[in-house]
């Protein structure tokens, strides 16, 4: 079974720089990646992802890194008859993913490893 390495919230921002610079000034934490609709901010070995709010973007997300993607896929496409999913893809910020909504929760989980 994948080893589960890391669970980051992924929170929608309507100014992704105002709440960077507020996490860096009030909890210290390093924006590590940036791009036009998305930021990565870290402490301690700890991410925060933050995500463009918009139409499409507003619900609950939490990503989850793993260790072993194709088994963690795997596992989890017997599951996904009738969900709606993504599967495995890679992701300019050197991650590859797939991505399951909850059944019955306003959540997407994304799933990932580094690559």
């Amino acid at each position: 079974m994948a080893k589960a390495l890391f669970l980051s919230p992924m929170v929608a921002s309507t100014s992704l720089d105002e709440s960077v610079t507020f996490l860096e000034g009030a909890f210290g934490f390093k924006l590590v990646f940036s791009s036009e609709t998305y930021r990565i901010c870290e402490k301690d070995g700890l991410t925060l992802h933050l995500q463009k709010a918009g139409k499409d973007v507003g619900e609950c997300a939490v990503y989850l890194e793993v260790d072993d993607l194709d088994e963690a896929w795997d596992r989890a496409k017997s599951h996904l008859d009738g969900v709606r999913h993504r599967s495995p893809f890679e992701q300019e910020y050197r991650m590859r993913e797939f991505h399951v909504d909850i059944p019955h929760t306003n959540c997407l989980f994304f799933v990932g490893q580094s690559i």
